[in-house]
């Protein structure tokens, strides 16, 4: 599943990042890496997803949240 399908209130380990090299290393500055827990705080409309990160609030684009494949999906 892709951080874009996934669910508000869920907890999930990112499985793989397949970005361009300099988002990929963008988001890797700011806390996102294979293996680190984040949870989705929001969706809108337009596609931008938010989400928590290393205690960090982040919003991405739906092209950069369907490059981002997640596992799990424990509820909050």
């Amino acid at each position: 599943m892709t951080l874009a399908e996934g669910n508000v209130g869920h907890t999930y380990e990112v499985q793989q990042i397949h970005l361009e090299a300099n988002t990929e290393r963008r988001l890797e500055a700011l806390g996102l890496t294979e293996g680190t827990t984040i949870e989705v705080l929001g969706k809108k409309k337009s596609g931008t997803c938010i989400f928590n990160v290393r205690g960090t609030r982040l919003a991405v684009g739906r092209d950069i949240a369907c490059g981002i494949t997640l596992k799990g999906g424990d509820a909050q």
